[in-house]
């Protein structure tokens, strides 16, 4: 898989330069009330696909790495994170079982092809420790519709179940599915208040009406 670094440079700040401090006030959230408590503490984090940090720079982790091929994310992290900068379906610079957790968020669609997320999901499983998890957080193809391919960049339509497939088959443990989990999304400028955001995590019982993107917990066994 290759990429014009530059080009990726430039479709995140169209799409998200305008509201960056807004998602970043949400990450806050996101990862205060929910991804902390479900990872823990004192663990060995990859954020795979990582943007601009909004996730790796919030959690608390004993090591943290970053991978991303837009060269912007390496100047976005904070001091003590690690930035990997490489092509997720070539093999990762980093040693057999050495993480804890792989985190991902809104990338896997990005991923040319589906050889391309077999390759990343096996890359995944080599750096994860026995017992270590994968988790990932997309838009939801079942429930998003069309609205899926209103960004140049998606490539692979994916939903819970089919992504659910390509982990066990990737010999991975799917844990916890969440098929609505997260609204979809902030690129098109809606800015619900925080306060609202917070509120919204603790009741999941009204994610089924609003959530379009899935939550997916696998494990290495």
């Amino acid at each position: 898989m290759r990429a014009d670094s530059q080009e990726l440079e430039k479709e995140y700040a169209l799409r998200f330069g305008d509201h960056a401090p807004y998602r970043e006030a949400v990450w806050e959230i996101l990862v205060h009330d929910y991804f902390q408590p479900l990872i823990g503490e004192n663990r060995v984090i990859l954020d795979l696909g990582s943007g601009w940090g909004e996730f790796i720079n919030r959690i608390r982790a004993s090591k943290r790495y970053a991978m991303d091929l837009n060269p912007e994310g390496a100047r976005r992290i904070v001091p003590g994170i690690t930035f990997l900068q490489q092509d997720c379906s070539e093999r990762w610079n980093l040693e057999d079982g050495s993480l804890d957790v792989v985190f991902t968020s809104n990338f896997f669609e990005h991923l040319p092809t589906k050889e391309h997320l077999v390759r990343t999901l096996a890359e995944a499983r080599r750096c994860l420790k026995p017992g270590g998890r994968l988790i990932c957080l997309g838009p939801n193809m079942r429930y998003v519709g069309s609205a899926y391919w209103d960004f140049f960049d998606h490539h692979l339509a994916l939903s819970h179940l089919s992504l659910t497939e390509a982990l066990r088959m990737s010999d991975f443990e799917v844990g916890e599915v969440i098929p609505r989990f997260l609204p979809y999304t902030m690129a098109d400028g809606r800015r619900p208040p925080l306060a609202l955001v917070r509120l919204y995590l603790k009741l999941p019982w009204i994610w089924r009406w609003f959530g379009h993107q899935f939550l997916i917990v696998a494990v290495k066994p």
